[in-house]
Parts: C-alpha cells; sequence; structure tokens
C-alpha cells in the first residue's frame, strides 16, 4: 500500500503544467487566464508489474490559475499558483489528509513557425510539503523543467484543428526521481466559437530516486470541450481516466475552467 500514499504526495504532478497554449506564444502585450478545479478520486492503484490490483481509498481537489503575458510575439512569460487537498489510505485502515501550495514560473520562446511552430520552455517551481518535489520528510521542494514543444494546424472537413506535441526533462529535488514527462493534444473546431480537445499526459520517472519511492509511470487520456460564451471569456469541461500505469493510481476525475483574454 505504499505506493498509494507514495503518490498521494505527488497529486498535482497530472494537471499542472498542462493548462497552456501549447507550442504557440501570445501576442506582444497580450494576457490569457486559465483558472481550472479538477476533482479526482481512485479506488485502486497499478502495482510493480502495471496490474490495477492494489486497492486504495483517494480523492483529490485541485485549483490552479495559469497566468501568461506576450512579453514578444515570439517570448511568453507565464506564472501558475495552486492549491490542492488530497485524502488517502488503504480500505477499512485511516485515511490520511494532505494540502498544498505551489508557484511555478518560467518562458516560452518560439524558435521556428514556418512549418509549424516549434519552442522551448523553461520552468521552475516551488512548492509546499506534499506537493510534486516533496521529500519523503514532507520538506518543501522545488523543480526545474525544460519542454520542447512542437505544434501545427491542419483542416478536416472544412473546420480547422491543431496538434501539439511535447517532451521535457524534470529535475525534482529530494528523494521523488527525475521525470520525462510527454505530451499530446488534438484539438478540433468543429463550429465557431467551440473547440473539442483530446489529450494523453504521460510521465515516466528515472532510475534516480530513493525509498521508499520506486520506478513509477503514469498515463492519463483526457477529452474535453472549450466553448466561447463571451467575446473574450471561455468555458472549458472535461474529465479524464487512467488507461494503465505502473506504481501509480488508476486515478479518474472532471475539470471546469474559465479562459480568458486581454
Amino acid at each position: 500500500m505504499r505506493c498509494a500514499w507514495v503518490f498521494a504526495a505527488v497529486f498535482i504532478v497530472f494537471a499542472a503544467a498542462r493548462a497552456h497554449a501549447g507550442a504557440w506564444t501570445v501576442e506582444e502585450g497580450a494576457v490569457q487566464t486559465i483558472t481550472t478545479t479538477t476533482i479526482s478520486n481512485a479506488s485502486k492503484a497499478y502495482d510493480a508489474s502495471g496490474k490495477a490490483t492494489e486497492p486504495v481509498r483517494y480523492n483529490k481537489v485541485l485549483t490552479q490559475a495559469y497566468i501568461e503575458y506576450g512579453l514578444r510575439n515570439y517570448v511568453t512569460v507565464f506564472a501558475a499558483p495552486e492549491y490542492a487537498r488530497a485524502r488517502s489510505g488503504a480500505p477499512g485502515g485511516p485515511v490520511k489528509g494532505a494540502t498544498a501550495a505551489a508557484i511555478a514560473t518560467g518562458a516560452r520562446v518560439r524558435l521556428m513557425k514556418d512549418h509549424g511552430v516549434l519552442s522551448l520552455e523553461g520552468s521552475y517551481k516551488t512548492a509546499g510539503a506534499f506537493d510534486t518535489s516533496v521529500s519523503v520528510n514532507q520538506e518543501s521542494g522545488r523543480q526545474f523543467e525544460l519542454r520542447l514543444l512542437y505544434g501545427t494546424n491542419f483542416s478536416l472537413f472544412g473546420r480547422e484543428g491543431f496538434a501539439d506535441l511535447e517532451i521535457g526533462q524534470r529535475w525534482i529535488a529530494g528523494a521523488r526521481p527525475d521525470e520525462t514527462p510527454l505530451d499530446v493534444t488534438l484539438g478540433y473546431r468543429p463550429w465557431s466559437g467551440g473547440t473539442i480537445l483530446l489529450q494523453s499526459f504521460n510521465i515516466f520517472a528515472a532510475g534516480n530516486g530513493r525509498p521508499p519511492y520506486r520506478y513509477y509511470r503514469s498515463h492519463k487520456l483526457s477529452a474535453s470541450l472549450v466553448q466561447r460564451i463571451y467575446r473574450s471569456t471561455s468555458v472549458q469541461i472535461g474529465g479524464f481516466f487512467s488507461p494503465a500505469g505502473q506504481g501509480a493510481l488508476d486515478e479518474t476525475g472532471f475539470s471546469f475552467a474559465v479562459w480568458e483574454s486581454f
């Protein structure tokens, strides 16, 4: 059951870095904000062989704000504060609760835009106990991430769509191993003001973790709808589940977000 509690200690890892515009940068002087609430739970966890056989009790509420600003047409800076509450335990046993607050800051630089958009993003995140960079001793943590992003537009049935592919490396302080994130997003606009998003979020742990952490990998699939409701305001609603994993929660959840542009 140790696996379940370890992952309760890193419960912000799924969504925190995902609320952004992908490889694209925002125009100089423009501001975009995304405020998201995610509620999730799990009754099983994937064991070391990748089978969802470990019973757990787990629930989480995560609130995030993502703010990005166009410093130049090719440079976007951002900040992402977040707060979460989670409860985890073995069925029939005591339940442990945890809260976490964290903030990430960084910049995304567009490298090319001739054949799609290629960007490089760097970010630094500092966090309290039980957050993404926590050690087993509940110390505050930090992580640094570099991410390469590629995005391109396409047309299907006379409507616009886009694809975004991201791969990165996270260097994490404390006992947790470093991580390699790999994320894919497909977007399609079937009507004016509406966008359907299909996303895959994947995390692979490195081999440098210290006890009680062991190797893990996490895979999540998400579907959501972003609908413009006013000139510069959109709402997003969607859900996700974990089709596979190793040493990770078999987690499901839903989220609601408000997008605003200035």
